[in-house]
């Protein structure tokens, strides 16, 4: 008999975000595969014997392609062990958990999805930013930034901008200056609040918050680079009176090692 596959959402970062049913995945599991932004700390709960692997990614450059990590999964289920693909986030936004669960469905290998948290609602809630307010905002968007530049996903850039009140874009930093630039020419005003959250959840968690006319100076001064949550919409403009996480909990948080 195969073993189980679990694609688990660790959440973004902080570790006491993941679900009561992840963390007995991880308990039980006889195989780990986890990711670049999972919080060591959760490794923890392994049980004695338990193979860890870690499958990390860097912009540019992959510890281990995605075939791969999906062969994985499939070869050590087959030996009847129970796996658990610990994943940032959640497994099924911008995680790939879709094609690992699919390499299951494909090779007969049962398998769970646990959702966790992710990053564009966790991130922003850290930092004061509602995604949804009755008055501000009735709806959102998660985009993720790779697609800004590629001519067959700028015509979205439009729909966004008109369609929706608040937009949260993952792995954007790099394309920050593009995805501004759409939104202004597709009828965003300049002073459209936007923020930038660095190491959402953690203890070096940095909230740098502009608008689309003042935000590329103020992300270059302060240093901000990936992993980082953008939002934009005006839900940020709460984040001055709301922001409950940086100046109160986060100095008093241990820096996390090895993420």
């Amino acid at each position: 008999m195969p073993g189980k596959v679990y694609l688990v959402g660790a959440g973004p970062g902080d570790a006491e975000l993941i679900t009561v049913k992840g963390l007995r995945c991880i308990r039980q599991a006889d195989v780990i595969l986890y990711d670049r932004l999972v919080n060591p700390e959760l490794l923890e709960y392994a049980k004695e014997g338990a193979q860890l692997i870690y499958c990390g990614k860097l912009p540019h450059y992959h510890t281990m392609k995605q075939e791969t990590i999906s062969r994985f999964l499939v070869k050590f289920a087959k030996k009847g062990q129970n796996v658990v693909r610990l994943k940032g986030g959640d497994p099924f936004v911008f995680g790939r958990g879709g094609e690992e669960a699919e390499e299951c469905a494909i090779n007969d290998i049962p398998f769970e999805v646990v959702p966790g948290i992710t990053a564009g609602i966790g991130a922003a809630a850290y930092a004061g930013i509602p995604v949804t307010h009755r008055t501000l905002s009735k709806s959102f968007a998660f985009v993720t930034g790779h697609q800004a530049g590629d001519r067959e996903a700028e015509h979205q850039w439009a729909h966004l901008a008109r369609a929706v009140d608040t937009i949260c874009v993952y792995m954007g930093v790099s394309h920050l200056p593009n995805i501004v630039d759409k939104l202004l020419e597709n009828g965003k005003e300049k002073e459209t609040p936007i923020a930038l959250v660095h190491w959402g959840t953690l203890s070096g968690q940095q909230t740098v918050a502009g608008t689309l006319e003042t935000i590329l100076p103020l992300v270059e001064r302060a240093g901000i680079s990936n992993p980082s949550m953008i939002v934009i919409g005006e839900v940020v403009k709460l984040h001055k009176k709301l922001h409950w996480f940086e100046e109160e909990i986060a100095p008093r948080l241990p820096v996390i090692q090895g993420i």
